[in-house]
């Protein structure tokens, strides 16, 4: 019997990425919290399989000719799952690109523009001294998160999902996306993307994988505690280490 896959996670819009991937495929998995407000992500045996010192990351011991792989980046992963199952990342080439379009945009575009709205927007007015920086920054990626869900917008007017059928694609930008409020977004300037909200929250996968590992935050970054100071410090402070 194969072992499960361990997921290296915390509960955040890319580790949620991959949780409900793992619930939608039926994988059995085993959790590995990596608490990235307490520093875990710099810890040697995480950085062995994340070398980016970024989570998640996954184990899968029943890998390739059946030899242990460990596999970084959430779109890598999620390409790793859909291939290894055979569900939602489908083997017909055309098809394919469709769906790696969309991860590829949610990867390089949605993902990290939405993160620094919600960066700026929420947390850089306690760790910038001058104003100005912060109010550009929120400006600045605020305007390019209403950009980005015009173009899920427009994608979605005659579709229910971003690649057709239902993918990793849509796994992976939809964690991101229902957090549009942290991210200055009038959700009802985008009704199509609010219809295609409703089609993945009723699927119990997807609820399921939003639950994992919720106990695990107890200390908002937002609090203004010595704790969730520390903690802002270890995720934004970052620089090359040796």
């Amino acid at each position: 019997m194969a072992q499960p896959i361990q997921l290296h996670y915390w509960p955040t819009p890319n580790g949620w990425k991959i949780a409900i991937a793992l619930e939608e495929m039926g994988l059995p998995y085993v959790l590995i919290p990596v608490n990235i407000g307490a520093g875990d992500q710099f810890k040697p045996e995480f950085l062995a399989i994340s070398p980016n010192n970024r989570m998640p990351a996954i184990v899968d011991p029943d890998g390739p000719g059946g030899r242990a792989i460990s596999v970084f980046e959430s779109g890598a992963i999620l390409q790793y799952l859909g291939r290894k199952t055979g569900r939602f990342y489908p083997a017909d080439e055309r098809a394919r690109v469709e769906v790696e379009e969309w991860l590829f945009w949610q990867v390089g575009g949605l993902g990290p523009m939405a993160g620094q709205a919600n960066h700026f927007r929420n947390y850089a007015p306690t760790m910038v001294p001058d104003a100005r920086y912060t109010a550009y920054g929120a400006a600045r990626y605020t305007n390019e998160a209403d950009r980005l869900f015009g173009v899920m917008e427009t994608r979605l007017e005659e579709r229910d999902f971003l690649a057709g059928d239902y993918s990793i694609a849509d796994m992976a930008a939809f964690p991101w996306a229902i957090r549009y409020e942290s991210q200055g977004v009038q959700i009802e300037d985008f009704p199509n993307v609010r219809a295609w909200f409703d089609r993945l929250n009723a699927r119990p996968a997807v609820q399921k994988g939003l639950k994992v590992g919720e106990n695990l935050r107890t200390t908002m970054l937002s609090d203004r505690t010595k704790e969730a100071d520390k903690a802002r410090e270890v995720m934004f402070g970052q620089r090359a280490r040796k």
